[in-house]
Parts: structure tokens; sequence; C-alpha cells
């Protein structure tokens, strides 16, 4: 699955990178520059949606490690989609330097543990293989810095990087009746990544975006009474988000 998804990135970038290319052939010598006083504001504003590929980075706990477990033999993280909503704002710093930040970005995500278990337990729906969801519906607050190469004609690429701090409506480290659940805290942190294509219409500015998120903070809020969250030790959100903007 992994594969197939940096593949089908891998094309998507070559597709981005061809069609300025493209589009000043098909409009062969009657070319014209869209937007050209766009990128001198000191504000612009956006509205950004994209969808993202998330999963859970972890540590197994380490009486997991060196003791045998009554009821888990192992478990892994899965991928899993979501979308994200957002608004976007850009204060240009200099020519080629922009500072941004997203005042309303809402990221819903759902990631899963996968567990193979020695002893499930059929009462509660458990099978030798099983999955535990949790759902995140994240308010995240980032700021960037965005490096901008020169335009050309209708096109520029940048790259970006910056931190963002996160709350989870949906985590349940404070839920008393969590037995059969993963725990996790509210609050987050963590750094970004990524390079975007700036491309000029005549009445607004598209930009896709790549983009990787890495949390910082160990979200795992653990129960040594509970079999599912026990074995754990640290956990820490991965994302790979791809998402289109208009400015």
């Amino acid at each position: 699955m992994q594969y197939l998804l940096r593949c089908k990135i891998t094309q998507l970038v070559f597709l981005l990178l061809a069609l300025p290319f493209l589009g000043r052939a098909q409009m062969g010598g009657d070319f014209q520059i869209n937007l050209p006083d766009h990128d001198d504001k000191k504000f612009h504003f956006g509205i950004n949606v994209g969808a993202n590929r998330s999963h859970y980075s972890f540590t197994f706990n380490p009486l997991f490690i060196s003791s045998a477990n009554d009821s888990v033999a192992t478990v892994e993280s899965i991928n899993s989609s979501g979308i994200n909503l957002a608004w976007l704002v850009n204060m240009r710093l200099g020519e080629h330097f922009d500072l941004r930040t997203y005042p309303l970005d809402l990221i819903f995500t759902e990631k899963a543990f996968q567990y193979q278990l020695k002893k499930p337990d059929r009462i509660f729906g458990e099978d030798s293989i099983t999955v535990k969801k949790v759902q995140g519906i994240t308010l995240a607050l980032p700021l960037q810095v965005k490096f901008s190469s020169d335009r050309i004609n209708n096109f520029k690429v940048y790259m970006m990087a910056g931190g963002r701090a996160e709350y989870d409506f949906a985590a349940n480290a404070g839920e008393k009746k969590a037995e059969r659940l993963i725990k996790l805290n509210k609050i987050d942190y963590g750094i970004d990544a990524g390079i975007g294509f700036h491309f000029y219409f005549p009445v607004f500015v598209l930009t896709p975006e790549i983009k990787l998120g890495w949390g910082m903070k160990n979200v795992h809020s653990r129960d040594p009474d509970l079999k599912f969250s026990n074995v754990i030790d640290k956990i820490n959100s991965r994302t790979l988000t791809l998402s289109l903007t208009v400015e």
C-alpha cells in the first residue's frame, strides 16, 4: 500500500511540473501573464481542502518486550484516510519568503491499530486479528515559513516548513469507561514540511501541495490495566497530506 501511494505521489509531482509547459504549448505564441501583481500584496487569503493518509508511530512498552503477554501477541499501525478543511492567511516577508498560518484548520482522521490476540474475547466481538480504530477531529494552528522560486510565466514552485499545535476534540483520555479503547491525550504539537506549486489563472491562483507532518508529543495516555493500551509505550502521529488551495 505504501509503495502504491509513493508511486501516485511521484506521478502527481511530474504532472504538476508538466502542466505549465503543456498549457503554454497549447496557447502557442499568444501568451498572457495572469495576476501580475498578486505576489506583491502584503496579505492574501485562501480556502484549502485536502486529503490525508495518517498512522501512528509507536514503541512497545518495555514490560511487553521483556515478558510474555497473556492477551496480545503483536501490534501494527494501519494507514487510514481523512480530509482537511482550512482557511489560509499569507503574509509577504520579501521577494522569496512568506509567513503563513491557518487560523481555522480542521483535520478529520481515522487511524487504527491492528492486534493479533492470543485469547480473543468473543463476547466483545474480538477475533484473533482485531482492529481498534481511533477517530480524530482536530483543530490545528500551524505557523509556516514559505520559500518561493522566481515566477516562471504563470507558474511558481515553493517549499515550506514550520510547526503546529493541535487540539483533538475526539481524544478520549478523560473517559472513565474505556476498557476496550486506547486512551489518547487531546493536545499535540509537531512539525511540517512540504512542497507546493502556484498556478496563476486570470482570476485566482490554484496551489496543489504535498506535506508531511510529524507529531513530536507522546499522545498516549497509557493505562497498565487495559490490554490494548498496556502493550504500547509512546504514540506519535504521522500524516501525509495532499491539498488544493484557491487564493
